[in-house]
C-alpha cells in the first residue's frame, strides 16, 4: 500500500470520460486506507484483529487475548509438567459502523486523482481517522478505577510524579514493562514539554529531536504521544462546592477505600448519577446512593483518606429531550445515533464522561460513555450529543444527564487492554447503478460506494468502515 501512495500520483490521468481511471473505487479504498492510517494515533497502539469475512452490522466475532503459561519445577527424573497452549476467546460486537459521504458535482468530475485526493479522499480519510480516535481515545472512562491525579499548576515536576506513580500502578498490576503507552492531552503535552526531562537533549539522547519537533518519545517506560482527541477539557458547564461547616462537606474523617459518604449538613442536591470530586482526595467519583439528608454512596473507594470536613464538587445536570428529537420516538438499548439533550445552562463538551439516571426512581442507568461529538439543536440550551458506543440501557425522555468533571484524562495503557476489531462489508449487488471497491490494509477494511443522483445531479461517494 505504501507502494501503491508513492505511485497513485502518476497512475491516473484526467481521462474520466474514455476509462474512468480516476473514479475506481479499488484504488480509492486502498488509497484512503494509507492516509486513515497517517492520521490515527491510538489506531496503531491497540491490539487489531481482521478476518477477510464479510460481516454486517451487529455481528459478534471472536478474537483472542493470549493465554498465560507458569514455569514448574523438575528433578532429575521428572517428567516435565505439560501445560495447555490456549488462549481466551473475547466476542465484539460489531457495532460502530462508520462512514463519511459527500456529493461530487457534475462538471467536477474531471479531476485528477492527484485533484481527488486533495480535495476528497484526504478529508475524508481525516474525518474517520478522527472519529476512530476519539471512540478509542473515549475508553479512557472505563479505567477509572486506576486513576492518578496531579494538579499542573501545582509544582514543575507534577507530570513526571504522575508518571511515575502511574508507572508503580502498572507494576503492581503486572502490566507487562514492554509496549506501554501514555497518550497525552493538549493541555498536559504542554505542561510537559516546559519541563527539561522532555526536551532536554543531554536527557532526552535524541539530539534534541524533541526540542525542534515537540516529540515526547519513550520517557519512564512510556511511549508518550499527544492526540488532539484525547479526552480534556476545562469547563464542565457549572458546578457546585462546599463550604466549611455547611452543606457538601464531609462530617468525619474517611479512610481510603471509603464509599459511603457522611456529610455535615442537608446533601439533598447531591443525586445519584452525579459524578463528584473531593477538594482533598483524588480522583472522580459517581454516586450510586444519594438525596440524602446526610449520607452519599459513591461507586468506588476513595483513593486517599479524606480529611474532616473536606468539600465536595457536584455538577449541574442536563436532560434527555426525547419528544424534542424530530423523526426519533425511542433510545432503545443499542442506540448508536444522537441524543438530544436539553443542558440547562451547561454546553457538553467534546471528550467529556458522561451518564444517565432514571428521572422517575433515581436509578444510575447502565454505562459510563464519552462524548465524541457535540452539535447544536432546535433552539437554546438544545444540543445533539453522540456517544462512544451504543447505549447499554435504554433512555426514556427526561432522563437525568450527568456530566463529568473538566479534566484532562490523559490515557496510559498496554496494548492488549483494548482491541480494534474490523471486518469487510458487502458490496451492492451488480445491476444496482452502484459502483464499489473493498480495500484492506492494516487490519482495517474500507469500503468505497459511489452512485448517481440525478436529482442533486452527481456523484454520492460514501466511504464506510464496519469495526468494534
Amino acid at each position: 500500500m505504501k507502494f501503491l501512495k508513492s505511485l497513485s500520483y502518476v497512475a491516473f490521468d484526467n481521462d474520466f470520460d474514455t476509462d474512468e481511471r480516476a473514479w475506481n473505487p479499488q484504488i480509492w479504498a486502498a488509497e484512503t486506507l494509507v492516509r486513515l492510517e497517517e492520521n490515527m494515533v491510538i489506531g496503531h497502539l491497540v491490539h487489531t484483529d481482521f478476518e477477510d469475512e464479510i460481516a454486517a452490522f451487529g455481528d459478534t466475532v471472536n478474537t483472542r487475548l493470549p493465554g498465560e503459561f507458569k514455569a514448574k519445577r523438575k528433578g532429575t527424573n521428572d517428567d516435565v509438567d505439560v501445560q495447555n497452549a490456549s488462549a481466551v476467546k473475547v466476542p465484539i460486537v460489531l457495532n460502530q459502523h462508520v462512514h463519511t459521504s459527500f456529493m461530487i458535482r457534475d462538471g467536477e468530475e474531471s479531476r485528477s486523482f492527484v485533484d481527488l485526493i486533495d480535495t476528497y479522499l484526504q478529508p475524508a480519510a481525516k474525518s474517520l481517522a478522527e472519529h476512530i480516535d476519539r471512540i478509542l481515545l473515549g475508553q479512557v472512562y472505563q479505567f477509572l478505577d486506576n486513576q492518578i491525579e496531579i494538579d499542573p499548576d501545582d509544582t514543575d515536576s507534577d507530570i513526571k510524579d504522575a508518571i511515575l506513580d502511574l508507572r508503580e500502578v502498572q507494576n503492581v498490576k503486572k502490566v507487562p514493562l514492554d509496549g506501554r503507552n501514555l497518550i497525552l492531552t493538549p493541555a498536559t503535552e504542554t505542561e510537559a514539554l516546559k519541563l527539561d526531562l522532555f526536551i532536554s537533549a543531554e536527557r532526552v539522547g535524541d539530539d534534541g529531536t524533541a526540542l525542534r519537533k515537540a516529540s515526547l518519545g519513550e520517557k519512564l517506560g512510556y511511549q508518550t504521544f499527544m492526540s488532539q482527541n484525547a479526552s480534556g477539557y476545562k469547563t464542565d458547564g457549572g458546578s457546585t462546592v462546599g463550604t466549611t461547616n455547611a452543606a457538601y462537606s464531609v462530617d468525619g474523617a474517611l479512610a481510603a477505600g471509603a464509599t459511603v459518604i457522611t456529610m455535615t449538613t442537608d446533601s439533598s442536591a447531591i443525586l445519584a448519577g452525579m459524578y463528584i470530586t473531593f477538594t482533598t482526595v483524588p480522583g472522580v467519583y459517581r454516586v450510586t446512593a444519594g438525596a440524602n439528608a446526610t449520607e452519599i454512596t459513591i461507586d468506588r473507594g476513595l483513593e486517599a483518606a479524606c480529611p474532616d470536613d473536606s468539600f465536595v464538587r457536584f455538577r449541574t445536570n442536563g436532560e434527555v429531550d426525547l419528544a424534542g428529537h424530530a423523526g426519533v420516538s425511542t433510545y432503545p438499548i443499542g442506540y448508536d445515533k444522537q441524543i438530544n439533550i436539553t443542558a440547562s445552562g451547561v454546553v457538553p463538551q467534546l471528550g467529556q464522561l458522561v451518564g444517565f439516571a432514571d428521572s422517575d426512581s433515581d436509578p444510575v442507568r447502565t454505562g459510563e460513555y464519552c462524548i465524541i461529538d457535540v452539535d447544536d439543536g432546535s433552539g437554546t440550551g438544545d444540543y445533539y450529543i453522540m456517544l462512544d458506543r451504543p447505549l447499554e440501557a435504554a433512555l426514556e425522555d427526561n432522563d437525568v444527564v450527568n456530566y463529568g468533571p473538566a479534566f484532562q484524562y490523559n490515557f496510559a495503557f498496554d496494548r492488549n487492554a483494548l482491541a480494534l476489531i474490523s471486518r469487510p462489508l458487502a458490496q451492492p449487488r451488480s445491476g444496482t447503478g452502484a459502483v464499489s471497491g473493498v480495500s484492506s490494509y492494516n487490519d482495517l477494511s474500507m469500503r468505497i460506494v459511489i452512485t448517481y443522483d440525478g436529482t442533486k445531479q452527481g456523484h454520492l461517494v460514501t466511504f464506510d468502515l464496519l469495526c468494534g
